[in-house]
Formats: C-alpha cells, structure tokens, sequence
C-alpha cells in the first residue's frame, strides 16, 4: 500500500513539474538622482541617457510586479504564477506563511553617488504602520571603485540622545562603520540596523519583498524640482537600533564541492556556486523556491522535463520548489537564493 502510494505522490510530482519550467522574468529599471550607468553595463543593456540606479529583478512588489519571459506561462507576474501555483512552485512551508505573496525581491543597485542614511522596519512596526512586512537585506558587492566604501552599523552602542545630538550637528557618520569595499565582500543589514552604500559600489540586494525606507539624512539633496529630499526622522528613531553592529559577514563556510554559505536568517538563505565544468544541484526536499542570481559569466539550467534557460550575467531565474536536480553547465559563478523551512529555521 505504502509503495502504491508513493509511486502516485512521484508521478504526481513529475506531471506537475513538467507543467512548469525554470522562469526568466524581465527587469525593472528605475531611474534616480544617485543612478549611473554600471547596471545596463554589467547587463549589457542599451544604453541609456538616465542615471539608472536600481534594477528590480524578480518583484511581485504591487506596481513593479516581475512579468515571465518565454514558455506557456509568457506574460504573467510573478504574484499570478504564484497564485497558479501556489506551493508547488514556492514550497509548502513558504505558502503556509506567506500565501499567494512571494516573499522575497532581488535588485542590482548602482551608487553612482552615495545613497542616502537610511533604515528599514522590522516585521512588527512595518505591519503596524504599513500592514506589510519589515525589510531585512542582504548585499553582494558586484563591482567596486577604488575608494569606495560602505557604511553600516554603528561603531558602538551609542544613546539616543547621542544620536539626536550627532544627528542635529552634521557627526552622525563617524558613528557608523565605514569598510572599504571589493568585489566579493558581503553584508547582512537586518531590519533596525543604520546603513548606506557609497559611491561606486555596485551591488546585488537580496532582501525580503518591502520597499519601506526611512531615511535619515540625505546630504542636503534636492529633488528635480529644487526641494529638499523628504526625511523620516521620527519613524527612524523608532525603527533604528542603537546597539553597536558589524554588518559584513568575515566568514563563508563550504557547504559543499565550489559551494559557501553566505547568509542565513529566518526570512532567507543565501549561498555562492562557482563551478568551472558544470555542476549537478542537488535540491533535497523539502525546499523552497530557488533564485539563481549570474554573478559571472553565463550558464544554462537544465531540469528533466523542461525546456533548458540559459542565464546571461546579470540575469536571475526561479526554480520551482518541486524540483530536485538542476544540471548548470559552463564555468559561472552564481548566488543561490532560497527561503528556510520549517525543519532548519530557529524561528
């Protein structure tokens, strides 16, 4: 009976995967006054006259929903294939916490100029004051001028009162950790933690799906218009932690043959792949979704009964929960991007 069964649940399994694919989704370009031009370069984009300062490369953010490109599922967002889906592409453990909502948002970023002081929301005050998640991140440093910094964390635990005080005096930043960056280096940010990324750095962002910031100075920026950028002072007061934080993760263990554990948290897990004559994932159920992120060169995805993808640099693709073994060939480097379940969570 028992085998019965389980020759059912496998041929279940292999109907409703050769029903999907891997999905390739197109990018969202934004332009802002920090922008510059290292994302259509490293995607090798057309060029464009706007600073481009953001690329969001799988959303299902309301109004910068991310649209499938190819395969039966062509055209739809990625918050309707979800709902055609539902934990047979994300996972079941995922779609018992988040339903029909993707939980997490992968962009390139490019500081052309420094980004403003800012912070996000946890999970409680974002729900309480926005009725949507917190913002806890991630970043992977793509490219780096020389120079160029990044600023994250306070030094040491400092009071409030100190903060208002270096707020109101100009000397909030040398409470903040300044680590010059590199191409490899990494950085958690989570929710609560005071952070900017300077000039010259571009990174890749993984973070989950919220687009809440508070920002806490901006140099004195002006708007297109001639206005003084709007700051959030009070809702970062609440929001900011005082504690004294190292955001840039020193230690990468191997996990596996070209593997390392970059990040782990309760919202996702993030871990570099660089393989030189193709590699074999192997995805042990159960899992969530995974998100291929190129870093360097490019790579085709192959997975029995599918169509194979090929991803260029710069491009990400989502594989389906159900799926336990992706063929990658080339030599690439690539972030792996997934959400923790149930049985590995500390939550």
């Amino acid at each position: 009976m028992e085998k019965t069964f389980l020759k059912i649940f496998s041929y279940f399994c292999r109907s409703t995967v050769r029903n999907m694919q891997i999905y390739k989704f197109n990018n969202i370009l934004k332009p802002v006054l920090w922008g510059g031009d290292k994302v259509v370069t490293f995607k090798h984009l057309p060029a464009t006259d706007e600073p481009i300062g953001e690329s969001w490369e799988v959303s299902a953010f309301p109004g910068r929903e991310s649209v499938v490109i190819g395969g039966k599922d062509n055209g739809l967002t990625l918050p309707q294939l979800v709902e055609r889906y539902g934990a047979e592409l994300v996972g079941e453990d995922v779609y018992r916490r988040y339903g029909n909502s993707f939980p997490l948002l992968i962009k390139i970023i490019d500081a052309h100029r420094d980004l403003s002081i800012q912070v996000h929301p946890d999970d409680e005050m974002a729900m309480r004051r926005h009725g949507c998640s917190g913002k806890s991140e991630m970043w992977y440093i793509l490219h780096a001028d020389d120079n160029a910094t990044i600023r994250a964390g306070f030094k040491n635990t400092i009071t409030q009162e100190e903060y208002d005080r270096r707020l109101a005096d100009g000397t909030l930043l040398e409470a903040i950790n300044a680590v010059p960056s590199s191409p490899g280096d990494v950085f958690f940010i989570p929710a609560g933690q005071i952070h900017t990324i300077g000039a010259g750095n571009l990174v890749v962002e993984i973070q989950q799906s919220s687009d809440i910031t508070y920002r806490v100075w901006d140099y004195d920026r002006r708007d297109a218009n001639g206005n003084l950028r709007q700051l959030h002072v009070q809702e970062a007061r609440e929001a900011l932690s005082f504690a004294a934080h190292d955001c840039q993760v020193h230690e990468f263990p191997c996990i596996g043959d070209g593997m390392k554990c970059l990040v782990r948290c309760p919202e996702f897990e993030v871990d570099k792949l660089d393989f030189t004559d193709g590699y074999t994932l192997e995805l042990p159920q159960p899992h969530s979704f995974v998100e291929v992120f190129c870093v360097k060169n490019d790579t085709t995805l192959h997975v029995e009964g599918m169509s194979q993808l090929t991803l260029h640099q710069g491009e990400v693709a989502l594989v389906p929960a159900l799926v336990d073994r992706v063929e990658m060939t080339g030599s690439a480097s690539v972030l792996l991007a997934s959400v923790p379940t149930k049985k590995c969570r500390k939550d």
